[in-house]
């Protein structure tokens, strides 16, 4: 976990805290307000994440052997977003948090699940990069969402489109 992005996490609560608690009531007689709109829906998310899939498998250009090694692929990072798109909706439930610690030990815990969720993706993986060529490979780390010119430095798993729902 960046140390901006903890940072810009625990600002945000802190500046969010005051506007929460000067809100008041509508006057009587007020209309009620109207109901929060989700704009981008469970099925709007399924639909980016089968664009991407679809985009992914172009962007390999997958012989017909490869394209055999794709399914275990696929099913991988379906799962890998199904949870943290359900993770997301957790959070969404749970009570704010108490204070900067209790942050701290939430993204701390978002990190290791998603890490777990990472080496389930990598495992599937691997027999499908073993196969194919060096411009092949060349083309999948920008394409996941990957730091270009990062290589061995540590990257939030939250900047990988696989964990967006969770953000």
């Amino acid at each position: 976990m960046n140390r901006s992005f903890a940072a810009a996490l625990t600002g945000a609560l802190l500046i969010a805290a005051p506007a929460a608690q000067a809100q008041t009531a509508p006057p009587a007689g007020a209309p009620p307000a109207p109901p929060a709109v989700e704009l981008y829906s469970a099925a709007d998310a399924q639909a980016v994440l089968d664009a991407r899939l679809l985009a992914l498998k172009t962007v390999m250009t997958l012989t017909p052997e490869q394209q055999k090694l794709w399914p275990p692929v696929e099913a991988a990072i379906r799962e890998v977003a199904k949870l943290s798109a359900e993770r997301r909706a957790e959070r969404a439930k749970a009570p704010p948090p108490a204070d900067f610690v209790d942050i701290l030990e939430r993204i701390a815990d978002a990190e290791a699940v998603r890490a777990r969720d990472l080496k389930t993706m990598t495992a599937a993986l691997k027999p499908l990069v073993a196969s194919l060529t060096p411009e092949q490979v060349r083309r999948i780390p920008a394409f996941l969402g990957l730091r270009e010119g990062a290589a061995g430095l540590p990257q939030p798993t939250a900047e990988i489109w696989l964990f967006e729902e969770e953000n």
